[in-house]
């Protein structure tokens, strides 16, 4: 991955939907070039998937999770990857271990999101934060 993709996937970030013209145009090159690129990244699994952000009224929410020391944090992750409402799954680094990125109808889907992931054996600790505000 060069600059070029680096400044693609810039454009791509803020949104998915901008026409191949128009990043062309911004990064300097030409169309087919930006096809051909988003294609590769896309392929070589660069870009993981096009999403779609809202602005729904909903509640959003971290949700850190700490895993026991003994535990395959990585199925952790995938098994919580799965829960409805949830937007991303992060390993990091730190006191917890894992961050689920929440986009719930009401505080309610996030405490159920809470409870379940307390629920679980491997769990050791949680906590939360609501997102007040999102900037791109």
């Amino acid at each position: 991955m060069d600059e070029l993709d680096r400044s693609i996937l810039d454009v791509l970030r803020r949104d998915a939907r901008t026409p191949y013209t128009e990043i062309a145009e911004r990064v300097g090159t030409s169309e087919g070039t930006v096809r051909n690129r988003v294609e590769r990244m896309n392929e070589d699994g660069v870009i993981e998937r096009f999403t779609v952000a809202t602005r729904t009224g909903n509640i959003k929410a971290m949700i850190e999770v700490g895993v026991d020391v003994a535990v395959d944090t990585t199925e952790v992750a995938d098994r919580m990857a799965e829960w409805d409402e949830v937007d991303f799954v992060w390993q990091v680094s730190g006191e917890e271990d894992i961050v689920l990125v929440v986009d719930a109808a009401d505080t309610r889907g996030v405490n159920a999101l809470i409870t379940q992931a307390r629920e679980m054996d491997e769990i050791v600790s949680t906590t939360t934060r609501l997102i007040l505000d999102e900037r791109r």
